[in-house]
């Protein structure tokens, strides 16, 4: 079948240039070019029929696997891939039936994909998807290369800022090129076209639809030529034309969301039968694979908004009961939760919310656990103080993982409150350990301080356990937070002490890491060689969380002591690990210092992009390092607003009080006002963070005095002599420059030789500066040749002649290719889930890459260049 044919049988208008961009991705996935699609539109515009239509035009040579996103309050955990799992059997089937993690499943899903090609894999309505889902979506659009199938993602578009799925749809087009299809409303003249079948009036009907394909359909389906107020008058006019059976069968679907299973429809219905027939016949219900279904959603909600609450009840009781006995199979505990929490029946809620909750953690749907964890609480109010202590630690540990720091700690205040009323000192103590880390998430040191002190008073009368150990290990973690090191190895020693003392494994595993991570934070011999037997002993007892924590722990001390490729290589080991185990909390953490060492290295436009990548997602310390590598990639290349994203980073670590994060902020600005030519500001923006680091006696001092010294100021207080800031400081530009280098820093070597006195160095910085497009600096260097007097200052490389043409980030190319459709800016950044700001910076960007003033400049060029592929 052609695609105009199929285009005509399922009464598509104004789709084909959208079915053949599905048609290429096709023909190049049985090329095996497997590709991402993702097809987006409001609300009733006919994505599920537009994909429908394609899978239909290609039924003889092509597979199709579909799977759906449930409406379900807290959706079922992995719930398309369960459809998907169902079709194919096989490992699939066994993985997602077994409770496998998003890794696993995604694996076994590219392998099935591979089996029969070419393959269309459907995941529609991927707004309500689960986190789990969620994931595979993420891991598997980075491992299609080579696999002949397409994989089409359906959302609604209207997306909030923090909506999981922005957060993965921005992650995917950072990372490599996919294919957008976005689906528009129906013109005026095909709605005239519409309406002149059924003599309705084409302008009040395109007024009152806007050209919405589903409104369109249910307004003339209602057969009120007079066109009804609202799209919910078109479905219940079109409902009150059926009988009062065929009515009754309608609310009962109408409260089971997604797709209802015939068998059910038989259990709350009898004589479903002809009723059924009824309904599919006036245009109302859908029957495929066993299920039976309204043809949209929007249809469904209408008609649920008029069953009144005692009726709904009761149906939903029905449901709830028949759902736990189902004919074959285990019972949906995540539809059960639902129907549960509806019915107002808190009895099944605690019977099958925290199991939910408990299958979903464990398949990776972390903010679905939460949330189901949340609905259990809401129903123990009168429950045994034991049962709302594990449900509060649940949550707590829930919204841990999903970087919702403020809410785990409320949930651990609760489960405080419960141990301690229930006078269970041990599990008092474990929870104020857990709540003092979930208080230093959140950015308040000097309380989580007080609260591990806290839960050593209390854990230490018990004598020698566990968690008296992690206690212990807590207290050092938050000193070396605080930059005492001597502080923290008083309380490593205690931990070290008492995990020799009880002969625990586990324990000496804990101090042991703690010993090792202070050592290495201070500079000593060992602290590494400590650490990393550590992540041994973790990966032999099978503890991948903790060996991943080991590796951060690793990461980011090597990262502040300069040692990038050591924490490149346990970056590179945690975020593999992580992403195996959904170890979201400290993927993003790992993610923004991996943005901090591609600025160091050089690669700006790689450090933009990952960083861009953890700004998707509202984890407050990963935001900190990645708005300093994105401001200082703006900074450095004399981009547009370098200081949007430096004043964010300096609101959100001036609150937490801690060096680590108010350090890197004031250096990464007063570079940027330096490079401004604002030697005040420059200066004023380290005041506060040199006073606060001379307090702490930290080698963060060093760059703070370098940059007051760069503006002007003297170097009035101690540094670390052997450090390259001291040196260039010290006017040794070469040592500097050569520290610098052996360090991995291009740009800081740089600059140090662009301190020399004699001209040979100064075009030696000049050289390395535009080569790597570090206009501002390289601007200041040429200023001081021609202070001096030189002649013939070379202007740098023309930018498309670069190796990489144009030296185009794949986001910028993205953007490049819809600035040549005609789309303006605040489309582009609907388009792609960035804000106005976001768009507005990388088009300035390509405008400077591409040497070109006007946007239309820009479309030339880039068609020269071959740029603006789709692909």
């Amino acid at each position: 079948m052609t695609l105009t044919a199929a285009r005509e049988n399922n009464g598509l208008l104004e789709r084909t240039g959208e079915l053949a961009a599905l048609d290429r991705s096709l023909a190049d996935a049985g090329e095996g070019r497997g590709s991402l699609v993702l097809v987006s539109g409001e609300a009733g515009i006919g994505k599920t029929a537009l994909v429908r239509a394609f899978c239909d035009a290609h039924r003889d040579g092509a597979r199709a696997l579909w799977g759906v996103c449930d409406p379900l309050f807290t959706p079922r955990p992995l719930g398309p891939l369960l459809d998907v799992a169902e079709v194919v059997g096989g490992e699939v089937a066994e993985l997602v039936q077994a409770g496998a993690g998003p890794h696993d499943v995604t694996m076994a899903l590219r392998r099935e994909l591979g089996r029969r090609p070419p393959t269309i894999m459907v995941i529609d309505d991927a707004h309500w998807a689960d986190e789990a889902t969620l994931d595979v979506i993420r891991l598997l659009a980075s491992r299609l290369e080579g696999v002949r199938a397409v994989v089409i993602v359906t959302y609604r578009d209207e997306l909030d800022r923090w909506h999981p799925l922005r957060v993965v749809i921005g992650e995917i087009g950072a990372g490599q090129a996919i294919t957008r299809v976005r689906l528009p409303p129906f013109s005026l003249q095909a709605v005239t076209s519409l309406a002149a079948r059924h003599g309705a009036s084409p302008a009040e009907l395109y007024g009152k639809t806007r050209g919405n394909p589903f409104f369109v359909t249910e307004v003339l389906g209602a057969g009120d030529l007079g066109v009804p107020a609202t799209v919910r008058d078109a479905v219940l006019a079109r409902a009150a034309r059926l009988s009062p059976a065929a009515r009754e069968l309608l609310e009962a679907v109408a409260i089971a969301p997604s797709q209802t299973e015939l068998w059910l429809v038989d259990t709350l219905i009898q004589d479903a039968g002809g009723r059924l027939e009824e309904c599919v016949a006036g245009g109302m219900l859908t029957v495929q694979s066993g299920s039976v279904s309204f043809r949209h959603e929007l249809a469904r909600q209408a008609l649920e908004e008029t069953i009144d609450e005692p009726r709904k009840v009761r149906l939903h009781r029905a449901v709830l009961a028949a759902l736990a006995e189902p004919p074959a199979g285990a019972p949906d505990l995540a539809r059960l939760a639902h129907h549960a929490d509806v019915a107002d029946d808190d009895q099944a809620v605690l019977r099958f919310a925290p199991a939910a909750a408990a299958r979903a953690s464990k398949l990776g749907a972390h903010r679905e656990a939460a949330s189901l964890y949340a609905r259990a609480l809401r129903a123990a109010a009168t429950a045994p103080l034991s049962l709302r202590a594990k449900l509060s630690e649940g949550r707590a540990v829930e919204c841990f993982l999903t970087t919702q720091f403020e809410a785990a700690a409320g949930a651990m205040r609760q489960a405080l409150d419960c141990y301690i009323e229930l006078g269970d000192q041990l599990r008092q103590g474990n929870a104020l350990r857990w709540l003092s880390q979930l208080v230093f998430q959140d950015g308040v040191l000097a309380e989580a301080q007080q609260i591990a002190l806290r839960a050593v008073a209390v854990l230490e009368p018990l004598g020698p356990a566990w968690q008296l150990v992690t206690a212990y290990c807590q207290v050092a973690q938050l000193l070396i937070a605080d930059e005492d090191p001597e502080g923290a190895a008083v309380w490593a020693a205690r931990a070290v002490e008492l995990a020799g003392r009880m002969g625990d494994d586990r324990a000496a595993t804990d101090a042991h890491r703690t010993v090792g991570w202070v050592e290495f934070f201070a500079g000593e011999p060992g602290g590494l060689e400590k650490l990393e037997q550590c992540i041994d002993l973790y990966e032999a007892a099978g503890l991948e969380e903790d060996a991943a924590i080991t590796r951060v722990v690793i990461a980011r001390t090597a990262a502040r002591l300069r040692l990038h490729d050591l924490a490149e290589r346990h970056i590179s080991a945690g975020l593999a690990y992580c992403e195996g185990i959904d170890f979201d909390v400290y993927r993003y953490y790992l993610l923004s210092w991996q943005a901090k060492l591609r600025l160091a290295a050089g690669r700006w436009d790689e450090a933009a992009q990952i960083a861009g990548i953890c700004l998707g997602e509202p984890c407050p310390f990963a935001r900190i390092h990645a708005l300093v590598a994105l401001g200082l990639v703006r900074a450095r290349r004399g981009d547009p607003d370098p200081w949007t994203p430096l004043d964010e980073a300096l609101q959100l670590a001036g609150p937490r009080r801690e060096l680590q994060w108010i350090a890197p902020v004031a250096i990464a600005r007063a570079e940027a006002a330096w490079l401004e030519g604002r030697n005040d500001a420059a200066a004023a923006a380290t005041d506060a963070a040199l006073e606060f680091s001379v307090s702490k006696k930290s080698p963060y001092t060093t760059a703070l005095v370098y940059w007051r010294w760069r503006a002007g100021l003297p170097a009035a207080v101690p540094v670390t002599r052997d450090d390259p800031y001291a040196l260039e400081m010290a006017g040794q530009w070469t040592r500097a420059a050569e520290s610098w280098a052996k360090t991995g820093c291009p740009y800081e070597a740089a600059l140090a030789l662009a301190g020399a006195d004699d001209e040979p160095g100064l075009r030696r910085a000049l050289t390395e500066l535009q080569r790597l497009g570090a206009r501002p600096a390289a601007g200041i260097v040429t200023q001081r040749l021609h202070e001096r007097g030189v002649r013939g200052v070379p202007r740098g490389p023309h930018r498309t002649t670069q190796h990489n043409p144009a030296s185009l980030t794949a986001r910028e190319i993205e953007v490049l290719a819809l600035i040549a459709q005609g789309l303006r800016n605040t489309d582009v950044a609907e388009r792609l889930f960035l804000s106005p700001k976001t768009v507005d910076h990388h088009v300035s960007a390509i405008l400077r890459k591409l040497d070109v003033r006007t946007r239309g400049e820009a479309s030339a060029e880039a068609g020269r260049l071959g740029l603006t592929s789709p692909r």
